[in-house]
Order: structure tokens, then sequence, then C-alpha cells
């Protein structure tokens, strides 16, 4: 054999993984907020270059959207 490996040197649930936590919190931070960002980008985009389109009306539905979503998204406090 290529060498002795012993099955009970591992202990379920015994190592620490506060930093793949913080990793996965910090990860899920930025998807949601930059998922909000390319809805903001595509629909101001979208309202402003369209046949008959404004800026402001592009500005005013991306300032609304942003605005609803920051409501949405932000963290709740923990209890």
């Amino acid at each position: 054999m290529a060498g002795a490996h012993h099955t009970d040197d591992y202990q379920r649930g015994s190592q620490e993984i506060s930093e793949q936590v913080s990793t996965w919190a910090l990860f899920m931070v930025l998807f949601k907020w930059s998922c909000l960002a390319t809805a903001v980008i595509v629909l101001f985009l979208t309202l402003w270059f369209q046949p008959g389109g404004s800026f402001i009306a592009g500005l005013i539905a991306a300032v609304v959207v942003s605005v609803a979503g920051w409501f949405l998204l932000r963290s709740k406090p923990a209890h």
C-alpha cells in the first residue's frame, strides 16, 4: 500500500469554517447588490434608447427601482 491511512483522524464537524462563512456572506452581499445595479442600468438604458423614449423617463424609473431595491435588499438587523 502507498501508506497507512487512518480513517479515525477526521472528525465530522470539527473543522473551523468561519472563513468560509464570511466569504459566502460577502459573496451573497456583492451578488445581490450587483444584480440590483444591473437591473437598474438595463431599465434606464431601455427606457432611454427605445423609440420615443426619453432620458428623464429612464432616470425616474431607475431611481424608483433603486430606492425600492435598496429598501428590499438591505440587511435586516439581527435579533
